[in-house]
């Protein structure tokens, strides 16, 4: 996920222990890296409201 939203312009403000922060611009998010552990839906689902980013626009983006 910090791949993707780095390919989306955002970039790592800072590091807090295992959550990256991270900001483009006004809009910022938090994104936990543990490991190679993947997403809760419900985390995702968090950081697409954050950007605001649509889970079909994500999809989209996503697969390209």
């Amino acid at each position: 996920m910090v791949r993707f939203l780095e390919a989306q312009g955002f970039a790592v403000v800072r590091i807090r222990g295992s959550h990256h922060i991270m900001a483009r611009g006004t809009a910022r998010t938090t994104v936990p890296v543990h490991g190679n552990q993947m997403l809760k839906i419900g985390t995702l689902r968090g950081i697409l409201r954050e950007i605001d980013l649509s889970p079909n626009e994500f999809e989209r983006l996503w697969m390209q």
